[in-house]
């Protein structure tokens, strides 16, 4: 079995309590500066560990007869940690699986299975082809590939618009049309409760999935979309089940604000980017490319309680400024 100890930063020190402080090594992978005031803890007890960083906030554990889970891999990575002793640590502790943890895994099961009917698309309906070309500019306009993804167009709409299916786990149970012109409404939605778009393509080797309010947003950045900014309980379990890093991206408007605050509430990431004259990521891929959008969003995660409220208050004062300044 892993002596993690052996590991840890030489310089350290122990509380009456248990905890061991040292340098977190988390931090800077976390968007925050070094840790130099020994701000990692970690105390080991009967049944394996848990860590926690006072600076970041990350946290991490391990129980014995459980998988290693992904934030306790990446942990142990940054105590420089070998793979193989990663791998080997999580046969040794399946090897002690309890009936509490097999009833843990049968519980886990249940809670998160989500399920949608299916739907037949009418017949009236088709993938775009080279032909379309107001779809197809459209499409180009926000830095969308008309390629991409299965777009439709319907052969009997006398509104033009870009028809996208909702696919889960290969079914199609929903869809959405953009219509082209400037009249409202701009979107005609068929979603059933619970539904987050683009969750069929987060492939499995992903780390992240970043989570946004519009489709077009999701499509920029190869991430899923709420098509609202809330997050409803459905939404939250299925969007766990992707078993990934959870980074909520909102838009930076009044209706983002709610957003922020339901992340907060479900424990997850928010990335607020210092986007000059971008209301969401769309903006955000068309002024400045998908690459460095993705970058500006990882670089600006933020899990940290106290700071998301820091960013938050600064958005709220942005929004105030872009208000007045329309005056």
């Amino acid at each position: 079995m892993l002596n993690l100890v052996e590991y840890l930063p030489a310089k350290r020190k122990q509380t009456p309590s248990g905890w061991i402080s040292f340098n977190a090594p988390c931090c800077q992978y976390n968007g925050t500066t070094a840790d130099k005031r020994q701000r990692g803890g970690l105390i080991f007890n009967d049944e394996g560990w848990s860590y926690h960083c006072f600076n970041c906030g990350y946290k991490a554990s391990f129980v014995l007869g459980r998988s290693v889970s992904f934030k306790t891999k990446r942990l142990l990575g940054w105590f420089g940690v070998p793979e193989a002793e990663i791998s080997a640590l999580n046969l040794e502790s399946l090897k002690h699986r309890s009936i509490h943890g097999i009833l843990d895994d049968r519980r886990k099961q249940e809670t998160i299975t989500v399920k949608f009917s299916s739907i037949e698309l009418p017949d009236t309906w088709r993938l775009i082809d080279k032909t379309d070309v107001e779809v197809i500019d459209y499409l180009k306009s926000r830095h969308i590939d008309p390629w991409d993804y299965p777009y439709m167009i319907d052969i009997e709409q006398t509104r033009k618009g870009v028809l996208i299916p909702f696919s889960y786990e290969q079914s199609i149970v929903g869809h959405t049309t953009r219509f082209l012109d400037d009249r409202k409404p701009k979107y005609l939605n068929n979603q059933q409760q619970g539904y987050v778009f683009n969750t069929d393509r987060q492939y499995e080797n992903w780390e992240h999935v970043l989570v946004m309010e519009g489709i077009f947003d999701a499509l920029s950045v190869n991430g899923v979309a709420l098509m609202h900014n809330n997050i409803n309980d459905l939404q939250a379990r299925l969007i766990r089940n992707l078993g990934k890093e959870i980074t909520v991206v909102p838009d930076q408007d009044e209706a983002g604000i709610d957003l922020i605050n339901r992340a907060v509430e479900l424990g997850w990431a928010v990335s607020i980017p210092n986007w000059d004259g971008c209301k969401d990521v769309n903006d955000a891929v068309k002024k400045y490319g998908k690459l460095a959008t993705i970058f500006s969003i990882m670089q600006a995660r933020e899990t940290s309680k106290v700071k998301i409220e820091i960013y938050k208050k600064k958005l709220l004062k942005k929004i105030k400024n872009d208000k007045l300044s329309l005056l």
